[in-house]
């Protein structure tokens, strides 16, 4: 991320429910990732978290897309979840060479946390020093005890992207721990995640973060994950219409 650079895309991009929003009408579903590169230059891909690929799977994806876009990668929920943290050394190989495959279409490698995880500095910082040189670490903390200065510093300290999320139950908190900002959208209902589309004035008091963000120096990308109905297009079209 170059300073000040702001990047906008959807969580995941090939879903039935899009054809007519962002699939022009008769694309094959083996060609979505091209409709969706020719509209956004950056997406967060969370197959992954269902079920790392294969590097020849990545260097597929990485051939697909034009030169400047971004992946950001979902870790699998096998370290995130299954063993919450432990062990994370031995995915780490795995982990690397799906992003080395990605070549420069690789972005941050996101270690989205259980809401039912509380804070642990230590299983958390753990977790960060075995991550691999060269591999932008990104971190979504969903269970509110770990809203501390010393989790931030934390991140600071490991160069890892505090991620700021939007969504139902979950603590919202716009810090920046690195150079860049991650932002993810996972609806504007309270009680329901990935459903609804934000209202304008809740999209223009982030595009004014946004610009606050920028104008310190700081790059952002944002992903938007209520992909119910396509609001997820439709915001992130909107969103990136007010920063640009």
């Amino acid at each position: 991320m170059s300073t000040g650079a702001v990047r906008i895309g959807t969580s995941g991009w090939s879903y039935d429910h899009w054809r007519g929003i962002l699939y022009p009408p008769g694309t094959p579903s083996a060609r979505r990732l091209e409709a969706y590169a020719a509209q956004f230059d950056t997406v967060e891909l969370n197959a992954s978290f269902y079920h790392w690929p294969r590097a020849a799977t990545f260097a597929g994806w990485r051939g697909r897309v034009p030169a400047g876009f971004l992946f950001a990668v979902k870790a699998p929920r096998g370290l995130t979840h299954a063993r919450r943290l432990r062990d994370p050394g031995e995915w780490m190989p795995r982990l690397a060479e799906g992003m080395v495959a990605l070549g420069d279409r690789a972005g941050f490698l996101l270690f989205q946390l259980p809401a039912t995880l509380e804070r642990d500095d230590e299983r958390l910082d753990a977790l960060l020093g075995c991550v691999p040189a060269g591999i932008r670490a990104a971190v979504e903390l969903r269970h509110p005890s770990w809203n501390d200065d010393a989790v931030f510093a934390l991140l600071e300290r490991h160069g890892a992207t505090y991620c700021v999320a939007s969504g139902a139950g979950m603590p919202c908190v716009p810090r920046a721990t690195t150079e860049d900002v991650y932002l993810r959208f996972h609806g504007p209902d309270g009680q329901h995640l990935y459903v609804g589309s934000y209202p304008e004035a809740e999209l223009q008091r982030w595009a004014a973060r946004i610009a606050g963000w920028r104008a310190a120096g700081l790059g952002v990308v944002a992903y938007f994950n209520n992909d119910i109905g396509g609001a997820a297009v439709r915001d992130a079209q909107r969103l990136r219409a007010l920063v640009t």
